[in-house]
């Protein structure tokens, strides 16, 4: 994409630093929505398991029937997440937050920026222009990865400085620099030395497991070469076949593009120059533009923009040459900027889960962007709560996408068809049926509350355990809101705001005559499991 195409909003701020400072997320693409969820207490009535019905709500009937057909269901949503720069994995709080998600997630790998970034210190060259290598913090970064039972998604970027044919800093609080380097010969010895350095010390069988991921969003202002394009594929070209001399079992793939742009041009680069790729990656959010990402006029809302770029590529990699070439999502969230009411509110629950539903099967992997708010593209942030990327924000306090996320962790390995389009239907191997319902609504509408009817067939199941996330439970802001909206909350206000975003515990009943009713408000998810 040109980025003469897009304009720039003047005012987007990070975290109260005001205007001025932007990422690719905070281009200007449209209009943006705010959406809340919401559910009700559950409640128990004649031996049926009930959630209080309200006047004037939807109604309808989802046949929950085991005997459907299944099919395999991983979890791709949860495999991985991206982070903060390289340098952040060394605080404690990062790695506080890295093992929080892992506990209710088991997710793989993490992927994240500026592994050359010159504070990282790992290349300088000496007097006569020769490279100068030190591995010291590329080690503690990578060990403090694998200690924590989380692989490296290894993004290869930004340029070192003294490699650098130009200064061309990006606008990001720490100034990664977005050029080619000067001399390929010296960018090839880097990308030789570095992959060969990670063999020595972890072992091929353990960085055979990796993946490396050649820079990111060269397609936006992330990458200073120019046509941009053309410019990429040298980049790529290079460092592809520098890896694969130093290991052929290294994984190496691209073009990591924003807006799900270059796609079938990558894979055809590949294919005609003879050039190694062992996966396809790209990025969409759910406020992108579809001028930007399809070039249409249409108004895709949030709900359908992820999984609809997802689609197109995996058509993209189906009808190529490389047909059985993986696709990996290495950055996706419902909002590029920040929006509290978005990312972090109970919105993220059913955006979440109505986003598995749609990309399953379409999709290796997906990388939510960013599973903490250790976080500073745009700087230190100066409050807790300002619509950060992360799962957990400021202070260890889990934000209710860390718990949409942990509910649907339970889904099962298999997933049961269903003929709704708000709903999941899945199987654990122990034979449990576990279903995510949802009310999914336009950001810009109250709506109306849901009243669902689970009828279940050609089953003896007869208990339910209900799981769910509202405003008033798994969900910070009301204590928060009664604080006074503290900007530094103190250790007792901390610790209140932790227990305030725990989830409490599932709630049990029986259903009657083989049905479970429950109503969800506008925006409501809940996770239901049946045995």
């Amino acid at each position: 994409m040109n980025l003469a195409r897009v304009a720039r909003s003047p005012r987007l701020t990070w975290g109260g630093l005001g205007p001025g400072v932007h990422r690719r997320r905070f281009l200007m693409r449209g209009s943006y929505r705010v959406q809340i969820f919401v559910f009700l207490v559950a409640s128990f009535a004649q031996g049926s398991f009930t959630l209080n019905a309200q006047v004037n709500s939807k109604a309808d009937v989802i046949v929950v029937d085991p005997n459907a057909p299944s099919h395999p269901f991983p979890h791709f949503w949860e495999k991985m997440f991206g982070s903060g720069r390289a340098v952040l994995t060394l605080r404690d709080s990062y790695r506080r937050d890295l093992r929080q998600v892992k506990q209710v997630t088991d997710f793989e790998y993490v992927r994240f920026h500026a592994i050359f970034h010159d504070e990282i210190g790992l290349y300088d060259e000496d007097s006569q222009g020769s490279p100068v290598y030190n591995f010291s913090y590329v080690d503690q970064i990578y060990d403090g990865l694998l200690a924590n039972g989380v692989r490296p998604f290894v993004e290869l970027s930004f340029m070192p400085q003294k490699l650098a044919a130009q200064n061309a800093p990006h606008s990001f609080w720490y100034k990664p620099n977005v050029s080619p380097p000067k001399d390929w010969r010296k960018w090839d010895g880097l990308m030789a030395v570095f992959t060969r350095h990670l063999i020595d010390r972890y072992g091929i069988d353990e960085v055979a497991r990796w993946y490396f991921e050649v820079w990111n969003e060269p397609n936006l202002d992330f990458w200073a070469g120019e046509p941009r394009q053309a410019s990429y594929w040298e980049l790529y070209d290079h460092t592809a076949i520098a890896i694969k001399k130093v290991n052929p079992q290294l994984r190496v793939g691209g073009p990591a593009t924003a807006q799900a742009a270059w796609a079938d041009a990558f894979i055809k680069h590949c294919s005609e120059n003879h050039i190694p790729v062992d996966f396809l990656s790209t990025h969409v959010y759910g406020n992108d533009r579809s001028q930007d990402v399809f070039g249409t006029d249409e108004n895709i809302p949030r709900d359908k923009m992820v999984c609809r770029a997802v689609n197109r590529v995996h058509n993209q990699i189906q009808t190529s040459s490389m047909p059985t070439l993986p696709l990996i999502w290495s950055e996706f969230n419902a909002s590029y900027k920040n929006e509290p009411e978005v990312t972090d509110s109970i919105y993220m629950g059913p955006w979440l889960a109505d986003m598995i539903r749609q990309c399953d099967g379409l999709v290796s992997i997906m990388s939510y962007w960013t599973f903490s708010d250790v976080f500073e593209e745009q700087g230190v942030v100066k409050m807790p709560f300002y619509g950060g990327y992360g799962l957990i924000a400021a202070d260890g306090i889990p934000k209710p996408a860390y718990n949409a996320f942990r509910l649907l962790h339970t889904l099962g390995d298999q997933r049961v068809t269903l003929d709704s389009d708000s709903a999941l239907l899945t199987r654990r191997d122990d034979g449990t049926l576990v279903l995510a319902v949802w009310n999914y609504l336009p950001p810009e509408e109250t709506g109306l509350p849901r009243t669902v009817t689970l009828h279940l067939k050609n089953t003896n199941l007869r208990h339910a355990v209900i799981s769910r996330l509202d405003r008033d439970h798994g969900d910070f802001h009301s204590v928060y809101e009664k604080m006074g909206s503290p900007r530094y909350p103190t250790q007792a206000q901390i610790q209140d705001l932790r227990r305030a975003a725990e989830l409490p515990h599932p709630e049990t009943g029986n259903l009657k005559n083989g049905e479970l009713v429950l109503t969800l408000p506008a925006h409501g998810l809940a996770l239901i499991e049946l045995k």
